[in-house]
């Protein structure tokens, strides 16, 4: 009984302050869910600033838990993809591009092709998709460009390609013909200067 309570009371005091926004249930769970990721070495702030939205938005504490294992199970997934060197910045882009559709082995293929960090070529790949392109078209087009491409370059390249589909091009399309003409003239280094991607021409 005493081990119990000296247990029990450790556990409380270990407890992010933050999370007694949270009935004591759901933060029990919470903070067992935190504890754990913690142990494997995964980032647990994440798993905080989801539950305080969950909170925030007045969810029920069953959604609150459920969304705090999820994103647990993610970021292993992103970190075994990514590797054990990765910082929580591209761990959560990872997730970012893993919930978009993007595959581990997609993942573990930037890492390969990209030096760190990773996390806007990450963002890029789930922007791009959040867009309307379709996640095959938009992970090969941030594979094609990774080896050269500076951050700068991939954050114009998906404003290109998100104007594009503005103005009525179709996503999988306007990110093909702006990712050729980024590989051929931009990251090459000659035709245009870095982090302009060329307009196509209209027919």
């Amino acid at each position: 009984m005493i081990l119990a309570a000296l247990l029990m009371v450790v556990q409380v005091a270990a407890q992010d302050p933050r999370l007694e926004r949270l009935d004591p249930g759901t933060r029990s769970a919470v903070s067992a869910v935190v504890d754990s990721a913690r142990g494997d070495g995964l980032p647990v702030e994440p798993l905080i600033q989801r539950a305080l939205e969950g909170a925030t938005k007045g969810a029920p504490g069953a959604r609150i838990v459920a969304a705090v294992r999820r994103l647990t199970v993610d970021l292993g997934a992103a970190r075994l993809a990514l590797g054990t060197n990765a910082s929580a910045a591209e761990l959560e882009a990872g997730v970012a591009a893993l919930r978009a559709g993007a595959t581990p082995e997609i993942l573990a293929h930037l890492r390969d092709l990209r030096r760190p960090p990773l996390t806007m070529a990450l963002s890029v790949l789930a922007d791009l998709v959040a867009s309307g392109v379709p996640a095959d078209s938009a992970a090969a087009a941030v594979l094609a460009l990774a080896p050269h491409a500076r951050d700068a370059d991939l954050v114009e390249f998906r404003r290109a390609v998100e104007r594009d589909i503005a103005l009525g091009a179709p996503p999988g399309a306007a990110t093909s013909i702006r990712v050729n003409a980024g590989a051929e003239n931009v990251f090459s280094g000659t035709g245009t200067n870095p982090g302009t991607v060329p307009r196509p021409r209209r027919p």
